[in-house]
This record gives structure tokens, C-alpha cells and sequence, in this order.
């Protein structure tokens, strides 16, 4: 990146903490309910933002994954549910669009992501099958020039929202990992329906989407060969912007709880004077810049994509750091921290949700075990980085 680039891509990252840490701070609660921010989107989009993973052909501003992640931390230090809703743009059904779909699909869709006129939502899981993706039984038929897609996705965010499904589905019945392919389904189209909805404790709903006989053309199969290694691929990106927002709920309970031990004063004594909370203080620091650094790294390694190994480590350590540092965050506003209208109280919520999106937190352990087991015999240190992430 020049020095210009730069300079302007940092521009915009202040500008975001400005917005984030003046009007989406004070209108976060009100998003708890499980309204969709749409105020917050409607302002990031005029600055850009939605257009972060948009190539700049079809008016975004074609950003790396690094930079993508630093604006999602921003906003995630007093928004988790607004952090989502950007990430919706920002992610993995976004790059599959501008990667994958045919010109009249990415000239249509793609500006309207920008301008914040299209919302995505992807359909990965289903009521029997989260992880399990060979096991998928959402199923389009290729019917000439037509396609007809049948079956249920569970837990999808924005689903009302949706101007655009980006569906995973299994493609003529074909069984296994093989079958796995994609298809882009329009908001409206007869056939879909948005059946349930289930409130989170983070403040988002997720939604239960059926497809019954949706018939869409040809050319919305975006995805068909090697589907299951194209989507593992793509979804590397998500394995860096989930833990991106984790980051950035860290953040913003450390600086709010760096603020209490400040200003709150107990037995005659400012909070932050005593040893115990110090060393609190001293430990969710520490964790929030070990995570940092392997989230930074991760994301500097795509090339379009992330690394595997990389973003696997990155996620689990950034997912589960969030978890201590929130809950500690909580722990230090004492009764308060428990209550809503403390920011801890939400980040800690919003928190919880990193190590189940974005691949478990166990099936990534697994990988990266497997991974070192039938990789070199006895990594060490920097010598070891070229065989393991080969």
C-alpha cells in the first residue's frame, strides 16, 4: 500500500471511532431488542464502509482484510449488534458475490451493498447441521436453465433484512463434500420465507429461512465444482472478522473498566489503588495484545484469502481472550457491570457468541492439532513457519 492509500485508510478509521464512540454509543441499547441498526448502517454507508470488501470496479473501496478488521474493531467497542450488521457486508457472502457471481449479478448487487440498499445474509446451517456441512440436505435441482432450491437454514442473521441470499447448498442430491455448491437467491422471491425467530443474548436475532420450490435462473449458481473447498476457502476471511469484533468488545470493556477503577472510590481508596485489581487490569491488557498481535498477522497473511493455520490460531485466541477480558471488565463494575445499561454488561454478552460463529471453537482445535501431527515432526519457533503454513 502507498503512503496516499494508507494515510486515506487510516482517514477513515478515525472517522469511524469518531462515529462509533459518539452516536452508536449512545443508541447501542436501544438495539438490544433485537432491531436492526439501520440508522448506523444508513451513516456508515454514506463514509464507505459497507463498500469495504466491494472491489473498487463496482464502487467500493476494495480493501484488504487487515483494514476490513480495524474498522470492525472500532465499531465493535460499543456495538456488537451494529459490528454484525457491518460484518454482513463485510464477510464471506460479500466476497463470494464479487468472486464467484457473473458480471450482470456483481453490477447489479454489489453497488446496492455499498449504498447500503442491499443487505446479505448467508444461509450456512441447518437444524440438524451446523460444522457438519457434508452433511447439508438444503438441495437445488438444475432444471435447464432454471434452478429449484429446496430445504431450511437456521440461525441466519439479517434474514428480514435480506436483499440477497447466499445460499450453501447441496447441488442434484450429490452426497458428501463434493455436492456443496452456491446459490444466490433474491429477498422476495416466491418460495422463501423467513418461518422463526430467535433473540440472542447479544442483543442480534437470528432467523429460520425456508426454501420451498425457489425458483431462480441458471446463472445464480455461482458455485458448483469443488464447492466445499471454494466455501472453506472464502471462509477463511470470516475466521479473521469474527475475532476481529471479539477484539474490539475486549477493547472497549478494557477501557471502560480502566475508567471505573479510576474514577470509583471504596474504603477511602480509589479502586485502581489496590493490588488485586491492578493486577486485573495489568492481565486483561496483557491478553487483549497477545490476541493482537495474532489477529494482525493472520490478517496480513491473506492472499486474497487468509492462511488457514493462521486464522484458526487467531480466531480461538482472540474468541476466548474476549471471554475473560469481558467477564473481568464485568467483575470490576461490580453490581453495575451486571446491569443493561453499563456497556460491559453488553460487550460481555456479545462476547459469548465468538467461539460458536465462524467454525467452533472445538472443530478448529481439531484442525490445528491435525494440522501439527501430520506436519513437521518438531516445529521451532521461526524456522518452523515455512512448513507448517506450506
Amino acid at each position: 500500500m502507498d503512503a496516499a492509500s494508507a494515510s486515506q485508510h487510516r482517514q477513515m478509521i478515525d472517522t469511524v471511532r469518531q462515529l462509533a464512540q459518539g452516536e452508536f454509543r449512545q443508541r447501542a441499547l436501544q438495539y438490544m431488542d433485537g432491531s436492526f441498526p439501520w440508522e448506523n448502517i444508513r451513516q456508515l454507508a454514506d463514509i464507505g464502509v459497507l463498500g469495504m470488501s466491494v472491489p473498487e470496479e463496482y464502487g467500493g473501496l476494495g480493501l484488504p482484510i487487515f483494514d476490513t478488521a480495524l474498522i470492525l474493531e472500532e465499531i465493535a467497542k460499543v456495538c456488537y449488534v451494529t459490528a454484525m450488521a457491518v460484518l454482513g457486508e463485510a464477510g464471506v457472502q460479500t466476497r463470494v458475490i464479487a468472486k464467484y457471481a457473473p458480471p450482470a449479478i456483481r453490477e447489479r448487487i454489489l453497488p446496492k451493498v455499498c449504498s447500503g440498499e442491499c443487505i446479505l445474509a448467508v444461509c450456512m446451517t441447518e437444524p440438524h447441521a451446523g460444522t457438519d456441512v457434508a452433511n447439508y440436505r438444503t438441495n437445488t435441482v438444475v432444471k435447464g436453465d432454471r434452478l429449484v432450491v429446496n430445504g431450511t437454514k437456521t440461525l441466519i442473521s439479517r434474514a428480514p433484512e435480506a436483499g440477497m441470499f447466499v445460499i450453501f447448498t447441496r447441488i442434484d442430491g450429490k452426497p458428501g463434500r463434493e455436492g456443496i455448491g452456491c446459490v444466490l437467491i433474491e429477498g422476495g422471491t416466491p418460495g422463501l420465507e423467513v418461518t422463526g425467530t430467535y433473540h440472542t443474548m447479544g442483543g442480534e436475532n437470528l432467523h429460520e429461512v425456508q426454501f420451498n420450490d425457489c425458483e431462480v435462473p441458471l446463472e445464480n449458481l455461482v458455485i458448483r465444482k469443488d464447492g466445499f473447498k471454494e466455501l472453506l476457502t472464502a471462509f477463511n476471511t470470516q475466521r479473521c472478522l469474527n475475532p476481529s469484533i471479539s477484539l474490539g468488545l475486549a477493547e472497549g470493556a478494557f477501557d471502560e473498566a480502566l475508567s471505573y477503577v479510576k474514577s470509583r472510590n471504596i474504603f477511602g481508596r480509589d479502586v485502581g489503588s489496590f493490588q488485586g485489581i491492578r493486577w486485573k487490569i495489568a492481565d486483561m491488557y496483557r491478553d487483549i495484545e497477545a490476541a493482537r498481535g495474532l489477529l494482525y498477522r493472520a490478517c496480513l497473511s491473506a492472499n486474497p484469502f487468509p492462511d488457514p493455520f493462521l486464522a484458526a490460531l487467531a480466531k480461538i485466541t482472540t474468541n476466548e481472550m474476549a471471554l475473560r477480558v469481558t467477564s473481568e471488565a464485568v467483575q470490576v463494575h461490580g453490581g453495575y457491570g451486571f446491569t443493561d445499561e453499563y456497556l460491559v454488561s453488553r460487550l460481555y454478552r456479545g462476547a459469548r457468541y465468538g467461539t460458536l460463529g465462524g467454525g467452533a471453537t472445538e472443530t478448529l482445535k481439531d484442525l490445528i492439532g491435525k494440522k501439527l501431527i501430520d506436519g513437521p515432526e518438531s516445529p521451532d519457533g521461526i524456522l518452523a513457519l515455512t512448513e507448517i503454513y506450506a
